[in-house]
């Protein structure tokens, strides 16, 4: 049957051109975890991760451990970190589907032991990667209290420490004043772990803006002094957008990063239809509560797709989509299900015609960018609420 017009189409090879060319970038210093937690940044875990993979990926980093599940099913040969960390109950799942867990509570530790030794794990067949908290206030534990965590790491443990990892939480600024403080914090995080003769094989430190500012090479110079391989861990960049700097800091961003935009290749693009048109009078009212009234006769476009399909209520009267190749302003409130377009200046558009939310049509673009500077959030907000009910194509 067919269905509402209103769908995402996914490049597949633009995900496995990105993740090369980043990989690129990262070499010789850095192996990549390929983020595709929250269903592929609302790409599609089903479409992007097996694309990941076939780049090249041999990591993939989930959320939770149900998403974890879900990608080992696509990907049975890939390893799968699970970033969030787990809850009470899932230490099983963990063990069964092979995923690799981040942890930082005491009880997480519990769980995680208890289900490998239910399990009949051997000793360190289970690794863990413990999560420091370098002052990001919100999830790991602090390096103050690392020695009682490092504690349970001991031989006949089924637990091994494989990964020491924590959040670059200001990468975008491009000073790297407090990431270099928070790299200080991890070489003495390193040098205690060395100290208590505990070896973990990856330092797993760095998403998107890192990699894209040319941070590979000194996070890895300060892995290198204590054995350990580094992992970097891209997520937007993944799907073709490279992260903005800090604005209070543009004029001094880094040129790695403002090089890398011409080479990233944007992944998803977002359509809809034109479901039917009207001609209406000066004066006409569109949409709730009449925030727009007509100053001239006009000819309006109605849309299937509204804020239930990820559409932000707050682009209503201030942003355009395209039709035909032009942009055409969207007026009135956004419904849950409609929008409406103001086609007045456009000729010939018709009932069926493709209308682009997010991407190219013709000579213009509208980038996740662009809807997040219109509704005041973040690129990842937008790529992320588009609906479940929005069909996912690979193109």
């Amino acid at each position: 049957m067919p269905t509402r017009p209103c769908w995402v189409e996914i490049r597949t090879r633009s995900l496995e051109e990105n993740y090369r060319f980043l990989q690129s970038l990262a070499a010789p210093h850095a192996e990549l975890l390929a983020i595709v937690k929250a269903n592929a940044y609302g790409h599609s875990l089903d479409l992007c991760a097996p694309a990941a993979v076939r780049a090249g990926a041999r990591w993939l980093g989930v959320t939770s451990v149900e998403e974890g599940v879900a990608a080992r099913a696509l990907c049975p040969e890939a390893r799968i970190l699970v970033i969030g960390g787990i809850f009470p109950g899932q230490g099983a799942a963990v063990v069964e589907h092979g995923l690799t867990p981040v942890a930082w509570e005491r009880w997480q530790l519990d769980e995680l032991e208890s289900a490998a030794h239910a399990a009949g794990a051997p000793a360190g067949s289970l690794p863990v990667h413990l999560e420091i908290d370098t002052g990001m206030s919100r999830q790991g534990v602090s390096p103050e209290q690392i020695g009682a965590a490092l504690a349970r790491f001991v031989p006949e443990s089924p637990l091994k420490l494989e990964g020491v990892m924590t959040h670059l939480f200001a990468a975008d600024e491009a000073d790297g004043a407090v990431t270099e403080a928070q790299l200080a914090q991890m070489a003495e995080v390193l040098r205690r772990v060395e100290d208590t003769g505990l070896y973990a094989e990856w330092f797993n430190v760095g998403s998107s803006a890192a990699l894209l500012a040319g941070q590979a090479g000194e996070i890895a110079a300060l892995a290198d002094r204590h054995g350990m391989k580094t992992m970097m861990r891209p997520g937007l960049a993944l799907y073709g957008l490279a992260p903005q700097f800090d604005p209070g800091f543009e004029p001094r961003e880094p040129a790695s990063l403002t090089a890398a935009r011409a080479q990233l290749q944007p992944v998803l693009s977002w359509k809809t239809r034109v479901t039917s048109l009207r001609s209406v009078p000066a004066g006409a009212v569109v949409g709730y509560n009449g925030t727009f009234v007509a100053s001239e006769p006009m000819r309006l476009a109605l849309l299937a797709v509204g804020y239930a399909d990820g559409l932000d209520r707050r682009l209503g009267n201030r942003f355009s989509l395209l039709v035909r190749g032009v942009r055409a302003p969207l007026v009135g409130r956004i419904s849950m299900d409609q929008a409406v377009l103001d086609v007045t200046e456009i000729p010939g558009v018709e009932a069926g015609d493709e209308v682009v939310i997010l991407g190219t049509q013709g000579t213009e673009t509208i980038t996740a960018l662009d809807h997040a500077e219109a509704a005041g959030t973040i690129p990842w907000e937008v790529f992320t609420r588009i609906g479940q009910r929005v069909q996912r194509v690979a193109v």
